[in-house]
């Protein structure tokens, strides 16, 4: 691997130990299979070993790769390349991954995409509302509305599951 001129290959590879499941998870929530999420999370590190911001702690270092992870999937899904594939595609492929997923994540990430990342953060990651508004750059207001939203809509899915 190549050294980057910001950062020290040791540096990287601490920073990459320490946070890439969860920016693994981050992205396979937009992205719904592997060889994208894969895509997504190399782009993501390839962004930091660019990137000359010096983080002040490691929580600040996840909250930037999540934020960074985050923009990244969405950029992609901006792209004319992306809207020319059909989501029906997408989802057959999600289907045929060996990647277990409970019943419970499956539903959230069939949620709409403003709120599946906040559920996520929320409830797998452990992060508060503000933590999410700050990582997300949106108002904690927001971040509360996609979490009621988020709730409400799995409220009504798995109530479905039990009658």
């Amino acid at each position: 691997m190549e050294s980057s001129l910001l950062r020290t290959n040791e540096e990287l590879s601490q920073i990459y130990n320490r946070h890439v499941k969860t920016v693994y998870r981050v992205c396979f929530m937009y992205m719904k299979n592997i060889p994208d999420t894969e895509d997504m999370v190399q782009n993501t590190y390839m962004r930091l070993m660019e990137d000359k911001t010096h983080f002040q702690s490691e929580e600040h270092e996840k909250a930037w790769l999540i934020r960074t992870a985050s923009n990244l999937c969405k950029d992609h899904f901006k792209h004319w390349w992306s809207k020319t594939v059909g989501m029906d595609a997408v989802a057959e492929v999600a289907g045929e991954e060996s990647i277990t997923i409970d019943e419970t994540l499956e539903k959230v990430m069939a949620l709409p995409s403003k709120c599946k990342v906040v559920i996520y953060l929320y409830y797998y990651e452990g992060y508060s509302t503000v933590e999410i508004a700050k990582i997300l750059n949106k108002k904690e207001s927001t971040i509360r509305g996609y979490l009621h939203t988020g709730r409400k809509i799995l409220k009504i899915e798995m109530e479905g599951d039990l009658k």
